[in-house]
C-alpha cells in the first residue's frame, strides 16, 4: 500500500500523515496500532525534514509505502519520498512573475506605441501615393495640351 499525504505546509504534516493512515487502513489495523506506526513515521519524517532544512511555512507532499503484517504497519522507508516547495523560493518566483509581468506591460504599450506609429505612416504613404497619382494625371494633361 502507498500512504500519500498531498501537498500540505510543513507544520501540519503529521496530523496529515495519521489522518490519511486512518483512512487507508481503519478496517485492516487496529486504531492503536495506526496511532504507533503513524508515530514512527512521523519520527522519520522529522528528522528527514531536519536534514533537508524544512521550514514549518513551506509546503510538503510526503509519500512512502508500507504493508501490513500480523496486523502491524511496517514502512517501507527506501520508498519515502518528500517533496519540498519553499515559502522563500515562492515569494522569489512570486516577485519574479511581478516583474515579468511589468516588463510584458510595458512592451505591450511599446508595441501599441509602434502600431500607432505604423498606421500614421501607412496613411501618409496612401495619402503620398494618392498626390504622386493626382500629379502625374497633370503632368499627363500638360503633356496632352502642348501637344496640341
Amino acid at each position: 500500500m502507498k500512504l500519500s499525504t498531498g501537498y500540505v505546509r510543513a507544520s501540519g504534516y503529521a496530523h496529515k500523515v495519521r489522518r490519511v493512515l486512518f483512512a487507508l487502513v481503519r478496517k485492516e489495523v487496529q486504531p492503536k496500532e495506526i496511532i504507533r506506526a503513524s508515530a514512527e513515521l512521523n519520527q522519520r519524517i522529522f528528522e528527514e525534514f531536519q536534514k533537508l532544512g524544512v521550514s514549518k511555512d513551506d509546503v510538503v507532499r510526503i509519500t512512502v509505502e508500507f504493508d501490513i503484517t500480523d496486523g502491524s504497519i511496517v514502512w517501507d522507508y527506501g520508498s519515502l519520498k518528500i517533496e519540498v516547495y519553499r515559502k522563500s523560493e515562492e515569494e522569489k518566483l512570486a516577485k519574479a512573475m511581478e516583474e515579468v509581468e511589468e516588463r510584458e506591460k510595458e512592451l505591450d504599450e511599446k508595441i501599441r506605441a509602434i502600431e500607432e506609429v505604423a498606421l500614421n505612416l501607412k496613411k501618409l504613404t496612401d495619402e503620398l501615393i494618392e498626390r504622386i497619382e493626382e500629379l502625374k494625371q497633370e503632368h499627363t494633361s500638360l503633356k496632352l495640351r502642348e501637344e496640341e
